[in-house]
């Protein structure tokens, strides 16, 4: 809560709170793709992306935790 943002990213300098977001955001950079959709076998960067495209496979709506939008 403190507003800190100790982590920052050598390519760009983009800086972030927790280590971990900083290790997602390396990705845009790198490209990595680490998490595999079972079904169709589609790549993705994070494990958010991944879920929100697994509806796509269920006929799920899936809603926005920020807005409550459902798509």
């Amino acid at each position: 809560h403190t507003g800190e943002k100790p982590f920052t990213c050598r390519d760009c300098g983009k800086t972030f709170s927790y280590e971990g977001n900083l290790d997602v955001h390396r990705r845009t950079h790198t490209g990595e793709k680490p998490f595999t959709c079972p079904d169709c076998g589609k790549n993705f960067r994070d494990t958010s992306a991944l879920t929100q495209h697994r509806f796509t496979h269920t006929g799920e709506t899936f809603t926005c935790p920020d807005c409550g939008k459902s798509f």
